[in-house]
This record gives structure tokens, C-alpha cells and sequence, in this order.
């Protein structure tokens, strides 16, 4: 048969094959309804390409309820210190602030429920103090005082100073979660203004270049 196909239309047998399978192709996708099984393998890929997504998804929101879990675990550690007393409030927020670097609102919810408080006072209390972020910090905090005795022995400059070195203004965290930059009325060391407070150290005026030595030794 294939040689009698082959003699008919004076083509080679692997053309007659091709020429076959390509035909029995178009059949196939005509029995389908599709007009090419190109468009078949398209639709299929399509549909892959759509669970791999949603596949994705689902993961993702895995990771993030995996460390939502281990937040509030870390969390429970701290509230079962002070014995879920809720004259400890501040402590407890203080100690998870330290841990955490910040009061993420899932936490504050949990803190309220485990010290049977209402929330409205556990939101008052930790936007009313300075001392309690409700954003992400940086792992290390850096403070310049724009106090009086600072402000006219230079703040200014020393601002200045750390923003090029940083590469963040003040009120801003990097992208690498490393420094958050503030600015505070006082840090109860007026003699050496002015003054940037990196963590526990302060640093009375230091230049572009002291900054980034000091900024690098960190980690």
C-alpha cells in the first residue's frame, strides 16, 4: 500500500508518512472539535499553566500562615512569662517589640485574647507610646537628635550625613530590613551633640565614611 502511494504521488515513503500523519492529525482534531490539535496542546497548556498558579497560591498562603503560627507561638512565650496578667500589658508589648522589631495587628489580637482585654485598648496603648512600631523595623534603629542643644550644634548636617550613608531618609526602612531611620527630640546626651544613636551606642557627630564603618561592623 505505502509503495503504490509512494508510485502515485512520486514522493519519498518518509514524505508519504508525514504527509499521512499530518492528515490523520486534521481528522483527529475535526472528531474533536478543535481546528488543529495545535490549539488542542494550546487549551491543555493553558489549563496547566492555570493550576500551576493556583498551585501557587496555595503555597504561598501556607508560608505565610506557617509563620503567622510561629508569630504567635513566640508571642504565647512572652505572655506566659508574666502569667497572662493583664496589668502586664505594656511589659508584654515592650518584650514582643523587642523580639519582633514591630506590633503586626494579628499579634495585638492575640494579645488581647489571651489577657482577656479589649482590643481598643491594646490599639490605644501601643499607637499612644513612641516606644511601639506598627510597621516592620530594620534589625538595627538609628537615631538622630534634633533637640536644641543638637539642632544648633549641627542635627542638620549629622541628618544629612546618615541619609547619604544609608541611603534611607528619616521615618524609612531599607530593603534589606537592616536599618530603620528616625528622628527623636532628645536622647538625654546633650554634651556630645550633635549625636546619631545606632542601637545602645551613641555617636557624637561622626562623618559619611565613620557611619558606613560603624553600619558594616554591625553584622
Amino acid at each position: 500500500m505505502l509503495k503504490e502511494l509512494q508510485e502515485a504521488s512520486q514522493m519519498s515513503q518518509t514524505d508519504v508518512l508525514l504527509k499521512g500523519l499530518e492528515v490523520l492529525g486534521d481528522y483527529v482534531a475535526a472528531e474533536s472539535g478543535e481546528s488543529s490539535l495545535g490549539e488542542k496542546l494550546r487549551e491543555l497548556e493553558r489549563v496547566a499553566l492555570q493550576h500551576a498558579e493556583e498551585i501557587r497560591k496555595i503555597r504561598k498562603k501556607e508560608d505565610v500562615i506557617r509563620e503567622l503560627v510561629k508569630e504567635l507561638k513566640d508571642v504565647d512565650k512572652i505572655i506566659d512569662r508574666h502569667n497572662c496578667d493583664p496589668s502586664a500589658l505594656i511589659q508584654i508589648l515592650l518584650e514582643i517589640q523587642a523580639e519582633k522589631r514591630w506590633l503586626s495587628k494579628p499579634t495585638l489580637m492575640w494579645v488581647a485574647e489571651r489577657l482577656g482585654v479589649p482590643l481598643s485598648r491594646v490599639m490605644h496603648i501601643a499607637t499612644f507610646y513612641k516606644a511601639f512600631s506598627l510597621e516592620p523595623h530594620g534589625r538595627h534603629l538609628v537615631q538622630v537628635c534634633l533637640g536644641t542643644a543638637c539642632h544648633v550644634r549641627g542635627a542638620q548636617q549629622l541628618l544629612n550625613k546618615v541619609t547619604m550613608a544609608l541611603g534611607i531618609k528619616p521615618g524609612e526602612t531599607d530593603s534589606d530590613m537592616k536599618f530603620t531611620f528616625k528622628t527623636v527630640n532628645c536622647l538625654g546626651c546633650c554634651a556630645l551633640g550633635p549625636v546619631v544613636m545606632i542601637d545602645e551606642k551613641y555617636y557624637s557627630d561622626p562623618s559619611v565614611d565613620e557611619i558606613k564603618k560603624i553600619s558594616e561592623d554591625l553584622e
